[in-house]
């Protein structure tokens, strides 16, 4: 049995441990097969490994399944009507088609629709296929989803960074507004934070070993995140850029960090994090300057990355060795990296016409053409199999000639029948770009599916408009700026409407224009700390960076966060926080200042405090001092007998000591605390 048969029957034991008895995992069959023959129940108490992953393909309206053991496309679920570039999450028993509007499940051992629901929020989430899961994360809105068994939507409470979950089924998020570090356990309902990153510092979650380890970007160093917080530093060894990313795991003893900024793949030791040995010096691959990327993702032993501008996918070793590099076929849009559980790695091209497969071992890639297995009669029945005896079939019997007295047999062959029509397919490839007032859609033809495409039908919130069967986009004007816009489009011939494909949706506006200004809040404390945070403004259709954040006489920082701490601050301080975003592949924007003044108070000594007068009212003793912090927040309180609670204090102010007796002379104590120090005074006398 070679390694990807081995692969198609693993399975794991409650806790997901792969286990080698080769003689039980040749009695079981991967979820897929199940799915599709229905021939065997999953037993009780135990989860298969998902081998392979789920696509959807925009021109068939189809999820497809394909098998990365055998680079095949195995299963076909028809889900008519999902928006172009959706996604696919699998479970142990259903698959569901992720739109941004929408989310529909489907039965993999019936292949067929079984509901949709709305999402928490209108993004594209992080799919994260674990035991318990499938989850989506939508990072943005602080949501999390678990569309296993119980199903549950999980407040984060902000924006996270990238998920990632370990082996038992725990997702791990990092809030990127505060730097918690949240756990949820398998069939959770409520996140645990356990961890928090220093203020002002940004990071990104991975997996060493099965167990989280946070990247501090800020500080350039791992931390372990434990039940008691965060564990030692281990130094990176350089020095990151605020738009690092993190791979999802180690492969090998290497971690992955990519830094486009710099234009580098770094590969990190990480085998000294948990041993008193300094690490190995980090290994760094340059990267084509110009380019997008997206990644880095890593199986055990391969890093993959998707240079999005030269539509490739490159795969390295841990020792940074290019393995290889493959173009993505018929990319529009940017293409998708997912992680198999299976150890392989998934490249979809943004509409599902291809699957490139990353072999999580040697980094060798294969494409599967999802288009090629949709169009086939075929597709997804295995190959026939040779005679293992290597003889071929006997030859036909010679066609016999008629007998004496017979009539020559026809030779004319039937005329097959003509395939009645059918609706057109999808258009493919659709996308849509703003303008000032307008957008511009377009897109690729429709399969005719036995007529000529007559026309197509574009529609939008509040309008709709039909163009020509050669046409492959338009211009759609008069529409109002800031507005988000859906555009549909529909194909037509003479036997009727095809299906319609949606773009994302568009915000029309003068292009490329900077964000506006964030609105900053600025608190001071008497210690010389200066907290500030912000809201994102208005990114006017744009993509976040980062933000650029400069106090007078601080220098200014690159955050991804919307809060920071300035210390060791005297006198006013004025604090500027300005977004930057990107339009595509285009040049950063800095948008309009968002800024606060703030004045820190400036102590000039110790307090004093002096008593005034003590007063007697029913069972009370009023206590009148003079109270001066120095500049400095004060707090007092007053003791006879009894001390009163601290209170705020500057001036003139009066302590009142409640429920006490006295008879003659008593004595009363009044005391001050500011951040420079105590100081008390004493009264003695009968209270008037």
């Amino acid at each position: 049995m070679n390694t990807d048969e081995r692969d198609t029957k693993r399975f794991s034991v409650v806790a997901r441990t792969r286990m080698a008895v080769a003689l039980m995992v040749a009695g079981c069959l991967a979820l897929v097969g199940l799915a599709v023959t229905g021939a065997a129940a999953t037993p009780e108490r135990l989860e298969f490994v998902q081998v392979g992953h789920w696509v959807y393909n925009d021109a068939a309206q189809s999820a497809f399944h394909v098998d990365g053991s055998t680079n095949r496309v195995d299963a076909r679920a028809d889900v008519p009507g999902a928006a172009s570039g959706s996604q696919v999450a699998q479970g142990d028993d259903s698959g569901y088609v992720v739109e941004r509007n929408r989310i529909t499940e489907f039965d993999k051992s019936t292949l067929t629709v079984e509901e949709s629901t709305p999402p928490p929020a209108p993004e594209t989430p992080f799919v994260l296929e674990i035991a318990g899961g499938p989850y989506l994360v939508y990072r943005n809105a602080g949501q999390i989803v678990r569309l296993g068994d119980p199903a549950a939507t999980v407040p984060a409470g902000g924006p996270l960074s990238r998920p990632v979950a370990t082996g038992d089924g725990t997702v791990w998020v990092l809030r990127v507004d505060n730097g918690s570090i949240c756990e949820l356990p398998k069939g959770a309902a409520v996140l645990t934070c356990t961890a928090q990153l220093p203020p002002g510092h940004g990071g990104g979650l991975t997996l060493l070993g099965d167990r989280p380890v946070v990247l501090d970007m800020t500080g350039d160093s791992l931390h372990r995140v434990g039940p008691d917080g965060l564990g030692e530093a281990l130094p990176l060894g350089i020095k990151l850029s605020p738009s690092a990313q993190v791979a999802n795991s180690a492969a090998g003893d290497r971690l992955a960090i990519a830094d486009p900024e710099r234009n580098q793949l770094h590969l990190i030791d990480v085998s000294g994090l948990d041993q008193d040995r300094p690490s190995a010096k980090p290994i760094s691959v340059e990267l084509t300057k110009g380019s997008r990327f997206n990644g880095p993702l890593s199986s055990s032993n391969v890093v993959a990355m998707v240079d999005e501008t030269r539509g490739e996918v490159l795969t390295y070793d841990a020792t940074g060795k290019l393995k290889s590099t493959a173009k993505v076929p018929n990319q529009g849009a940017a293409p998708r990296l997912a992680k198999g559980e299976d150890n392989r790695i998934y490249v979809d091209s943004s509409d599902g016409s291809h699957v490139l497969v990353v072999n999580g071992e040697d980094g060798s890639v294969v494409d599967v053409d999802v288009d090629k297995a949709a169009n086939s009669q075929t597709a997804g029945a295995p190959p026939a199999e040779p005679d293992p005896s290597g003889e071929q079939p006997p030859p036909a019997p010679p066609r016999q000639g008629p007998q004496q007295g017979q009539a020559p047999p026809n030779t004319q062959k039937a005329i097959p029948p003509v395939a009645k029509a059918t609706p057109p397919g999808a258009p493919r490839k659709l996308s849509a770009t703003s303008g000032d007032g307008s957008i511009k859609v377009s897109w690729s033809p429709a399969a005719d599916n036995g007529a000529r495409i007559t026309g197509y039908r574009v529609s939008w919130p509040g309008g709709s408009t039909k163009v020509g069967g050669s046409s492959q986009g338009t211009t759609i004007s008069g529409l109002d700026n800031g507005t988000p816009y859906v555009v549909t489009v529909v194909a037509e011939n003479s036997a009727g409407l095809g299906a319609g494909v949606s773009a994302k949706a568009v915000v029309p506006g003068p292009a490329n224009r900077p964000a506006t200004a964030p609105v900053v809040t600025a608190k001071a404390g008497a210690d010389g700390k200066v907290s500030v945070s912000w809201t994102q403004p208005d990114l006017r259709g744009g993509t976040l960076v980062h933000y650029l954040v400069s106090a007078t006489g601080q220098g200014q920082r690159t955050l991804s966060g919307t809060s920071t701490e300035f210390t060791g601050v005297t006198g006013a301080l004025t604090v500027t926080v300005r977004a930057v975003t990107k339009f595509g592949s285009g040049s950063p924007l800095t948008g309009a200042a968002g800024s606060r003044k703030v004045t820190v108070p400036v102590v000039s000594g110790p307090p004093t405090i002096t008593i005034t007068q003590v007063r007697s009212q029913g069972t009370s003793l009023l206590v009148s001092v003079i109270a001066d912090g120095k500049g400095a927040p004060a707090t007092c309180q007053a003791e006879f007998f009894v001390e009163t609670k601290p209170v705020a204090c500057s001036g003139a102010t009066t302590l009142t000591i409640k429920d006490v007796t006295w008879l003659g002379a008593i004595t009363i104590t009044a005391t001050i605390k500011t951040s420079a120090g105590t100081a008390t005074d004493s009264w003695r006398g009968v209270p008037s």
